[in-house]
Formats: C-alpha cells, sequence, structure tokens
C-alpha cells in the first residue's frame, strides 16, 4: 500500500500520497476523525505557522520544519540567523524608532536598499533608495527600517533545496529598468548551468539554519557568491520553465521517506 500523509495546507493538494484537509482557525472546527487523523499522525505536512508552533510545544514532527516556519517572510530573522552563522550575506542593518533611523546615513551611503522587513514576498516591499528624498518616503510612517548593502546585479540564482537536496536550480534574470530579479516583476527565468559553488553555499545554508524546504536566492558579486535571502512559499514558475513536475518531486520524496 502506497504511504500516505497527512496535510493542513493545500500546497500539496494535487499529490496523490496526501491527505489535506485544509487550515481551521480553531481547532476544534476539525472534525472527530479529522482530529484523530492529527493525533495519531508521526508527522503533519504543511501545518502553517500557527499550527507548527502548536505541534512543536507537543513534540509532534511537521514538515516544513518547525525552524523553517520561524523564518517565514521575516527578513530580520533571516538576516540575523546569517549573521550569527557566519554565512555570506549583503551588510545588514534593523534599525527601530526615530532617532535610529536618523543615523542611517551614518551607516550606508546612497544607493542603498530599503525593504518591508516582514511579511512582503516576490519583490513587494523592495526599495531602491537612491538619496535622502527616497530614504525619508520609505522612512516615515514605518517603525522599523530594514536597510541592506546594494549590490550591482542583474541577475540572481533561485536553488530549491527540499529534504537535504536540492531539486531545481535556476538563473533569474531583471527586466529592463528594473532592479529586482522576481518574475511576478518580470524577471525573466535562465535554465543555464549554476555554478556547483552556489549549490553548495544553498545546502550549507538550509543545513546550518535547519530549514528543509526554501528557495534560496543567492548572487555573485565581486566573485564571491552571497546569500540574499530564504523564501518559504516560492513559486513554481522555474518548475514550469524547466518542465519539471514539482508534485510529482515532491510525491516520490514522500514515497521515498525523504521528506
Amino acid at each position: 500500500m502506497a504511504r500516505q500523509v497527512l496535510a493542513l495546507e493545500a500546497r500539496l493538494r494535487s499529490c496523490r500520497n496526501v491527505r489535506t484537509i485544509g487550515v481551521r482557525p480553531n481547532f476544534t472546527d476539525y472534525s472527530e476523525r479529522e482530529a484523530q487523523w492529527i493525533r495519531e499522525a508521526d508527522k503533519i505536512y504543511y501545518p502553517t505557522v500557527f499550527y507548527a508552533d502548536l505541534f512543536d510545544s507537543v513534540g509532534k514532527l511537521t514538515f516544513p520544519s518547525y525552524h523553517t516556519y520561524k523564518c517565514v517572510q521575516d527578513k530580520i530573522k533571516q538576516s540575523a540567523l546569517f549573521q550569527l552563522a557566519g554565512l555570506p550575506h549583503p551588510r545588514t542593518r534593523v534599525f527601530y524608532g526615530s532617532r535610529q533611523k536618523s543615523s542611517i546615513s551614518k551607516h550606508f551611503t546612497f544607493p542603498c536598499i530599503a525593504k518591508e522587513p516582514r511579511g512582503s514576498a516576490m519583490g513587494r516591499g523592495v526599495f531602491l533608495i537612491r538619496n535622502d528624498t527616497d530614504l525619508e518616503a520609505y522612512t516615515h510612517d514605518r517603525h522599523v527600517a530594514y536597510i541592506q548593502q546594494y549590490l550591482p546585479i542583474d541577475r540572481d540564482i533561485r536553488v530549491v533545496v527540499v529534504g537535504g537536496r536540492v531539486i531545481h536550480a535556476y538563473w533569474r534574470i531583471a527586466g529592463d529598468g528594473e532592479f529586482r530579479t522576481n518574475v511576478a516583476l518580470g524577471g525573466r527565468i535562465s535554465l543555464d548551468s549554476v555554478p556547483e559553488a552556489a549549490l553548495s553555499l544553498a545546502l550549507r545554508a538550509a543545513g546550518v539554519c535547519g530549514w528543509d524546504d526554501v528557495g534560496l536566492d543567492i548572487c555573485c558579486h565581486e566573485g564571491r557568491y552571497i546569500l540574499l535571502e530564504a523564501n518559504m512559499k516560492y513559486g513554481k514558475e522555474g518548475f514550469r520553465a524547466a518542465g519539471i513536475n514539482y508534485y510529482q518531486v515532491m510525491e516520490k520524496m514522500i514515497d521515498d521517506g525523504q521528506i
């Protein structure tokens, strides 16, 4: 009999070996049968941030790991973790409140990058700060400012690591007049060979950070590969461009016990 696993979120809903029951705002909204499935499952797949926290508290395994969920769309935690682990990352600082924000120009020269520190994805909430006017526009209504060194690049690499192995990697090339490489913002996917050094960095980062399902964005700057950020809710455009069936890949990894 084929192995079947239990998932809450719908990310694997097209996988034949995944039973997806949905995310309920209250645990009591699950039927008695569904609640029993959850209690008896060795591992819950895609439980959401909320339930991943609860399942970790009672010692139930999840996929992605609890460590993966702790950094979902949180650039502040990601940068601090990269820095703590000694992983290559653009120079980044977080500034809180008006007094700290007033010192940004002492730490960074123009141009620099400003980002929405939490909750942004697909390139939204990423700003190129060219001058004091741009900086004021970014900081005036934010208590927290996330500022990063600007790297003059026109492409980066998306490496998808699942269960400790690279399942896909590809280049993203920025569109004309755009500094961001996101496909959602007009970036172009290239399936040219990805250097082994970038793949090795992605595997090392995923392992050190405890992330078992992540799309890592990496660039080459001055001959050195650098981690830009981690995406736990990565898109599937790169898989489609390469003719890779994402769901079949995940099905096989589940059948083989890799995830």
